[in-house]
């Protein structure tokens, strides 16, 4: 297929784009760059097409990523894929289009080094890549995503997480409950799955609570932190300890804090054992 001018079929992968009902009635969204491309591919994503620029040659990797994925190659004019680049003066030189997986939460490995996350109702597209890429960085199993929330197929999140928004399973769920059953359902299977809340006015440190077994933690919206039902639900609260004159941290910069300690814990842990 050749592309030259802002026919439907154009429109409707821009809007992937801008529209968060449009990327969930079609079930896909966009992906560029290398190392984004690569681990889709790497991870078995599906993809439902490759755009490249019809004016210009084509790269070994981006001739090799049209040769094994079998999805429809589009050749369209740089204009256009500028476009969908999402950068005004930047021509990607491949676009993919690729199918949202389901978000089920059996999508996430449970084992007994589990280590997870749970970001509730957050706001901020960004920060939801971000804390993808924190969990990935630290070998976290997951993220999911709780409550009426921002979109983690939105172009600023898969461009925050660098790619890793492919690499780990993140799920979205409309509320606690469904983490809670499914936290349930793996304790009953005898795996003692722990929950843990972050808030500032918390009694313990962090860095006092053990983290080395099973673990869930559980990061709270950018403003309000975590809803009431969040804090019922955690079996432990535990606070950041910080000075200076900031009054708190970002809420990535506090997944990656949380996450950084469970993984400190586990690496000790290893050597003394």
């Amino acid at each position: 297929m050749r592309i030259s001018r802002p026919n439907a079929q154009f429109q409707q992968w821009e809007a992937l784009l801008h529209n968060r009902s449009k990327r969930q009635r079609a079930r896909e969204f966009l992906v560029q760059g290398v190392r984004p491309i690569d681990l889709a591919v790497r991870h078995g994503w599906r993809f439902h097409a490759l755009i490249y620029d019809a004016e210009r040659s084509l790269s070994d990797w981006a001739a090799g990523v049209l040769s094994r994925t079998g999805a429809q190659v589009v050749a369209m004019s740089p204009d256009l894929l500028c476009r969908l680049g999402g950068k005004e003066q930047d021509v990607p030189e491949l676009v993919a289009v690729v199918e949202l997986p389901p978000d089920d939460l059996s999508r996430i490995a449970v084992t007994p080094a589990f280590l997870g996350m749970v970001f509730d109702r957050p706001s901020v597209p960004g920060n939801i890549g971000t804390m993808a890429r924190s969990v990935d960085a630290f070998r976290g199993a997951g993220l999911i995503v709780s409550g009426h929330a921002a979109d983690p197929y939105d172009p600023k999140s898969v461009r925050a997480s660098t790619g890793s928004l492919l690499s780990v399973p993140v799920v979205r769920v409309s509320s606690h409950r469904e983490v809670l059953a499914w936290v349930h359902a793996h304790r009953a299977e005898g795996l003692p799955l722990s929950v843990v809340g972050t808030d500032e006015d918390a009694d313990d440190d962090i860095a006092d609570l053990e983290l080395t077994g099973p673990t869930l933690l559980v990061i709270g919206n950018e403003t309000s932190g975590l809803s009431s039902a969040w804090r019922h639900a955690c079996d432990a609260m535990a606070r950041i300890p910080i000075g200076g004159s900031a009054s708190s941290l970002n809420a990535a910069s506090a997944a990656t804090v949380t996450l950084y300690e469970a993984a400190r814990q586990r690496a000790g842990r290893a050597l003394r054992s």
